[in-house]
C-alpha cells in the first residue's frame, strides 16, 4: 500500500494542526506488472544472450582457425544456423505476444475450426511419427466456425498439440477433442506423457517459465508459447486450465463462449 498522510492547518495558523487526511491507495497491481516488465527484461536478455554468446564464439573460433577441417567446420556452421534460428523464434515469439497483448488485430475473417487444426495436423504429424506417437482427433461438428483472425486460431492448435508431442515419450498418445458444452466451445488438447509436477501447474502461463529449463531448449522451446495461447484464448473471452499428474500426462482445456461462434 501507498500511504500519504497530508495535515490540515487552522486557517491562517500554520503551527496548529487540527487534523488530517490520510490518503491509502493499493499498489499491488502496479507494483506486479513492474515486477512483471522488469523479470520479462530480465529474461529477454537472458534468452537472447545464450545464443548469441554461442554464434560469437564459433564465429570466432572459425576466424581464428582458417585451417579447420571441412567436418569440423561444418559441425560448427550447423551450430550456427540452429542457434540462428532458435533466436528467430524467440524474436518471432516476442514479436507476436506483444501484438497480442495490445490487442492489435490483424485481419478478420470466418475461420473453420476443423480446417484449420487439420492444417496443424499435417504440420506436426511428421513429427509425431518419428516417435511413433499417434495423435487422435474427434469433432462433435466439423463445421463450427469463428470470426477470428486464423494464425490465431493456428497459433492455438500448434502451441498445444507440439507441446504435447515433444514431451510425450515414444510410442505414446496426443488427443484432441472440440465439442459444444452448453452455451461454450471447449477444445481440449491432452497426451499421457511426462505430466507437469503440482508446483508448476499455476506458473507454466507465465513467460519464459519452463518446468524442465534444459529439456525445453533441448526441444527448441522458447518458452513463450503457452502465454502466447493464453493470451489468444483471453481475447476470444475464454479461459484456459490445465490438468496434469506427474508421468502420467497433460490435458488442456480452452472453454470459450458459443457467442463467438458461428455455424
Amino acid at each position: 500500500y501507498s500511504i500519504n498522510l497530508d495535515p490540515i492547518y487552522l486557517q491562517d495558523m500554520d503551527n496548529i494542526i487540527i487534523g488530517s487526511i490520510i490518503n491509502i491507495k493499493d499498489i499491488t497491481e502496479k507494483v506486479k506488472l513492474e515486477n512483471m516488465r522488469t523479470d520479462f527484461v530480465a529474461n529477454v536478455s537472458h534468452e537472447l544472450k545464450t545464443p548469441l554468446t554461442s554464434i560469437s564464439g564459433f564465429v570466432e573460433t572459425l576466424k581464428l582457425n582458417e585451417n579447420i577441417d571441412i567436418e569440423t567446420r561444418n559441425r560448427f556452421l550447423g551450430i550456427i544456423e540452429s542457434e540462428s534460428d532458435r533466436l528467430k523464434r524467440l524474436i518471432d515469439d516476442i514479436l507476436l505476444l506483444s501484438f497480442i497483448e495490445k490487442k492489435e488485430t490483424k485481419s478478420i475473417e470466418l475461420v473453420n475450426i476443423y480446417e484449420v487444426f487439420m492444417e496443424v495436423y499435417e504440420m506436426t504429424n511428421y513429427f509425431a511419427k518419428s516417435k511413433n506417437i499417434n495423435v487422435s482427433y474427434k469433432f462433435s461438428d466439423q463445421n463450427i466456425s469463428i470470426l477470428s483472425n486464423r494464425d490465431y486460431v493456428k497459433q492455438i492448435f500448434l502451441n498445444l498439440i507440439d507441446n504435447a508431442i515433444k514431451y510425450t515419450p515414444e510410442n505414446k498418445d496426443v488427443y484432441v477433442e472440440v465439442y459444444y458444452d452448453k452455451n461454450n466451445l471447449v477444445i481440449k488438447v491432452g497426451d499421457n506423457g511426462i505430466g507437469i509436477p503440482k508446483e508448476d501447474i499455476k506458473r507454466i502461463f507465465e513467460r519464459f517459465y519452463r518446468v524442465d529449463k534444459a529439456r525445453s531448449r533441448e526441444v527448441g522451446g522458447t518458452g513463450l508459447g503457452l502465454a502466447i495461447t493464453k493470451h489468444i484464448v483471453k481475447n476470444l473471452d475464454g479461459t484456459i486450465n490445465v490438468k496434469s499428474e506427474l508421468g502420467q500426462g497433460s490435458e488442456f482445456i480452452i472453454t470459450i463462449p458459443k457467442k463467438n461462434f458461428l455455424k
